[in-house]
């Protein structure tokens, strides 16, 4: 017999596979991965970097639940930069640029070295279903393998077709076959199935730029990171550049309309709103004369780059035309053109928040598959899918994250309970609760969460307990500390902001926006012992301690809203209820529930386009 009996069976290696395929294995489950192509195991199809605004958050906690993606980033970083440093730290997202090549070998190797994970490389075209419960999957090469759980993560290889001006081919990706069978199968099984659409711009060969014209973009002076583990940075940075289109590189651009798939309807997939191709940017944009591009390294040694905004479906001579003509790109010759990609996902609102499909039970699916796009937001459901597996077979119940424990928690409510009829990607604008969920408190969040699951070691677990420890000493020690106006008066003049006439606590100086922690360190006595830059995550203690000190009566509001909005899961709604005099609410949401009529607030909250904080006024309105 080729293959024995596994407890869960993972198929695909994107970043939903790769995070799933190592919780479920690391919890002690007797795990396979299948994946088509094991060279390219968390591959970055798209650009070479992780995180961002609210992506950073995302990773902070699959690493504080104790999950893979942010360990590898951090060891393949190659520039580092904290996004929104110039407004609270609700928002304040972490991002990556990291080395392509490397990231992918990075996780092909802590894979490799996970205990109870075993691979094959092949193609899975059939579930193996017994009545309504899954039993294995069949590949093409090595017949049935049987599981008690089976994850699908995907990605875009459904049915997968590629788009090149007139040119379309059957593709997961550029180079790679499609996956074909599956979608059919589920379909015969009573799954809805619709098609969505993504893209990648050309790839440049760095050669041939002159970055003398490029807005230089560097990273941060201080190197920061994703893991909350204490993990070595690098010590040089490779900078980004940003570059800008022009009236004449649109003009050539819409030469190539007439042939775009995207225009003459040969694409019927939707692609995501708020990652257009450029020549959609162009479209909806009409009256914009120029749109900004990013221009990002491949790698720590490659000559590669990625024209991030520059995606496009055009015929490679309009692609390759009008990108001469971007300025610095004169003589820019490229490795390959852009491309969209057409393939088959299935509705979210068909799963349960454990993301175990409604219609098998121990079928569970993660990633683009739910009609997601991003490596982060694919990372958490794989996750999120690995430890529920896990969960099921020792029949515990599923662990679900509230919104007001985790971005992840509010990207699967929103996948379950709005659906998704475009590319789901997530926000800070999607959380009610930023105030919250932000990223120097994941591990607070969460620590405790992954390490009764298994996942967050117990090396992880202590170190939280130390910092936090640390944290809260340090925060009694501003809340409860008098500073003399002989001693702080110096900082708070060359700082602009008044001086004081009495002693006064720590914490109240703090509270003034033109004061931080780490500057007020010479001015008080035994701070410098307590704020102890050199320890492993003495800046992370100082930074979580100031922004508990800072935003402390933001945070408890916050809090207390959360739990009352917890309490509100069926408060009941008129079905006459007049939307439309409640000025508050967006448009979108007055014509969204006048049409819906929801019940309760509950539903109100699941219906696609009404927001939190829609809900937030509904709330207010009803006086809960």
């Amino acid at each position: 017999m080729l293959f024995e009996q596994y407890d869960i069976i993972v198929v695909g290696a994107g970043h939903a596979g790769c995070e799933a395929a190592a919780a479920a294995a690391n919890l002690g489950n007797k795990t396979l991965l299948v994946t088509m192509n094991m060279n390219f195991m968390a591959a970055m199809s798209c650009n070479p970097a992780v995180g961002g605004i609210a992506k950073g958050q995302i990773v902070r906690e699959i690493d504080a639940l104790g999950g893979q993606m942010g360990v590898v980033a951090d060891k393949t970083m190659i520039q580092f930069r904290m996004l929104n440093k110039s407004k609270g730290p609700a928002v304040w997202s972490p991002r990556v640029q990291s080395d392509k090549a490397e990231f992918s070998a990075l996780w092909r190797h802590v894979l490799e070295n996970t205990p109870n994970l075993d691979f094959w490389q092949d193609h899975v075209d059939a579930l193996i279903v017994s009545g309504d419960v899954v039993r294995g999957v069949h590949t093409s090469m090595g017949g049935d393998v049987y599981a008690k759980c089976v994850v699908l993560t995907n990605g875009t290889f459904l049915n997968g077709t590629i788009h090149i001006g007139e040119k379309t081919f059957s593709g997961g990706r550029i180079g790679e076959n499609a996956s074909r069978g599956l979608t059919e199968q589920l379909m015969s099984l009573g799954f809805e199935s619709q098609r969505m659409k993504t893209g990648t711009p050309v790839r440049i060969d760095g050669r041939s730029i002159d970055f003398s014209k490029l807005a230089e973009q560097k990273g941060d002076d201080i190197i920061g990171h994703f893991s909350f583990l204490d993990l070595d940075t690098p010590k040089e940075q490779r900078s980004c550049y940003i570059a800008y289109t022009s009236q004449k590189v649109h003009d050539i651009l819409k030469t190539g309309f007439e042939k775009s798939p995207l225009f003459t309807g040969r694409i019927k997939g939707k692609g995501p709103r708020y990652c257009p191709s450029i020549e959609d940017k162009i479209e909806r944009f009409s009256g914009k004369d120029f749109h900004q591009l990013f221009v990002e390294p491949e790698g720590r040694t490659t000559i590669e780059y990625y024209l991030n905004g520059f995606s496009s479906s055009l015929p490679e001579e309009v692609q390759y035309k009008a990108l001469r003509n971007i300025e610095g790109f004169e003589n820019a010759k490229i490795f390959r053109p852009g491309y969209a990609i057409e393939y088959d996902y299935f509705p979210p609102n068909q799963l349960y928040h454990s993301l175990e499909t409604h219609k098998i039970h121990g079928l569970f699916f993660a990633g683009q598959i739910n009609g997601t796009t991003g490596y982060e937001e694919a990372a958490a459901q794989g996750l999120m899918a690995g430890i529920n597996a896990h969960k099921l077979l020792h029949d515990e119940e599923p662990f679900v994250l509230r919104r007001d424990e985790a971005y992840i928690g509010v990207l699967v409510d929103d996948l379950i309970t709005k659906s998704v009829d475009e590319p789901y990607r997530m926000f800070t604008s999607r959380a009610e609760y930023r105030i919250l969920l932000r990223q120097d408190n994941a591990d607070m969040r969460l620590t405790e969460k992954g390490y009764k699951i298994g996942l967050a070691t117990h090396q992880r677990y202590e170190r939280f307990l130390d910092k936090y420890s640390k944290v809260n000493e340090m925060v009694s020690f501003l809340k409860n500390t008098n500073v003399l106006p002989e001693q702080i008066n110096g900082l708070l003049l060359e700082k602009e902001t008044s001086p004081i006439d009495k002693k006064m606590r720590l914490a109240q100086i703090l509270t003034r926006p033109q004061i931080n922690l780490l500057e007020m360190i010479p001015f008080v006595d035994k701070l410098d012992n307590i704020c102890d830059l050199s320890s492993a995550f003495g800046r992370e203690i100082i930074e979580e301690a100031e922004i508990l000190v800072k935003y402390e009566g933001y945070i408890e509001k916050e809090r207390e809203v959360a739990d009352k909005l917890n309490r509100l899961e069926d408060v009941k709604l008129s079905p006459d209820f007049d939307y439309y005099s409640l000025q508050s609410l967006t448009m979108e949401a007055r014509e969204k529930l006048t049409k819906h009529k929801p019940q309760t607030l509950g539903q109100a909250s699941r219906i696609s386009g009404v927001s939190p904080a829609d809900i937030s006024v509904l709330a207010v309105f009803l006086g809960r």
